[in-house]
């Protein structure tokens, strides 16, 4: 059977218009406009906003369920889950957001992760990996070059944030505890010659054969990642969609 999963993805710089972000307002619940409004600045809130008013519009079109009707809870690390109403279809998501971009995977019965990263910032990427990266990962990025290793990192980053949210646990779990193999052919993540980024484990009682991941760059200077719990060799299909203000797919 095969499986599938849907990216869908936004950027909120481009929602201004007050009348839209009212209707975004209308769609959220109780608890979410509460959390939105204890943010402190004002890009975090309009970020919040958007994230949930995707989130709830993206999962109707799964199910004939109004987007304010979704009631979600979360696990003990904070990952979120769909709650109800109680003719909700077993629908998974997972959200991610950084700078400029907003990032929700749905997909039937299947464990998801998604992290998007902005490239463009200004980290000290080596420092980053000898402290979190497992030995493996760390001795493959070192033989980079140094303008190798600025998109390596990322690469790594959200392939290891990915899967740890896709097993609902987040970086709690440790990152160092299982190690990506990346294609090292020099190709972009979009090269279709590409190999898949292929996981391993130490010290995790999980199967690497269970797993398959995917990247993408949704734009220039954006990189994604996603984690899919469907066993590597099955067919899979993935949508990558962008969605504009309105909320509609583009």
């Amino acid at each position: 059977m095969l499986a599938h999963a849907d990216v869908w993805y936004m950027f909120p710089d481009a929602i201004r218009d007050p009348e839209l972000l009212n209707d975004y307002w209308n769609i959220l619940s109780n608890d979410e406009i509460s959390r939105c409004e204890r943010f402190c600045f004002d890009r975090d809130r309009h970020r919040h906003l958007v994230t949930w008013a995707l989130a709830r519009t993206m999962l109707s079109s799964y199910a004939d369920i109004s987007p304010k009707a979704w009631e979600f809870g979360n696990n003990q690390h904070g990952r979120p889950h769909i709650s109800g109403p109680v003719s909700a279809p077993n629908l998974r998501f997972n959200l991610s957001h950084t700078s400029n971009l907003i990032a929700c995977i749905v997909a039937p019965e299947l464990d998801v992760g998604i992290d998007v990263e902005d490239c463009r910032r200004n980290i000290s990427g080596p420092a980053i990996a000898r402290r979190y990266f497992s030995a493996r990962e760390v001795a493959a990025f070192e033989r980079l070059t140094k303008n190798e290793q600025a998109a390596a990192f990322f690469e790594y980053w959200t392939l290891k944030e990915a899967y740890v949210k896709a097993v609902g646990r987040g970086i709690s779990l440790g990152l160092a505890r299982f190690s990506f193999e990346l294609d090292d052919r020099g190709l972009r993540v979009d090269d279709p010659e590409r190999r898949p980024a292929r996981i391993s484990f130490d010290g995790l009682n999980e199967d690497p054969a269970a797993w398959q991941f995917a990247q993408y760059t949704p734009t220039p200077h954006h990189a994604m990642a996603i984690a899919i719990r469907c066993g590597v060799g099955k067919d899979l299909e993935i949508h990558l969609k962008e969605v504009g203000p309105n909320l509609e797919s583009c």
